[in-house]
């Protein structure tokens, strides 16, 4: 599988949600709502996820292995971080 576009939508808003982030994955399925957040050991990202009847939050749509996770965060972090250096020199 290959992350073929990861598109990154800045939250203007103060607080932990930095932005919001779909990714597609050979060129054919997307997962939208991926969420960039700023934790205490810094940025991160949260999966799509629903309340559920209990109140609990559950992802809808989730990596199988921390493998693959480590890879679309890491993918999805570093694209933030052009966003951010891009928006940066227009200033």
């Amino acid at each position: 599988m290959q992350i073929t576009d990861v598109r990154v939508r800045k939250v203007a808003k103060e607080g932990k949600l930095k932005a919001v982030v779909s990714i597609t994955m050979d060129e054919e399925f997307v997962v939208h709502d991926i969420k960039v957040i700023e934790g205490e050991k810094g940025l991160f990202i949260a999966m799509p996820s629903k309340k559920a009847m209990d109140g609990e939050y559950r992802d809808i749509a989730h990596p199988i292995n921390s493998g693959t996770r480590e890879r679309i965060q890491k993918l999805i972090l570093e694209k933030y971080e052009e966003v951010l250096q891009a928006d940066d020199a227009e200033e």
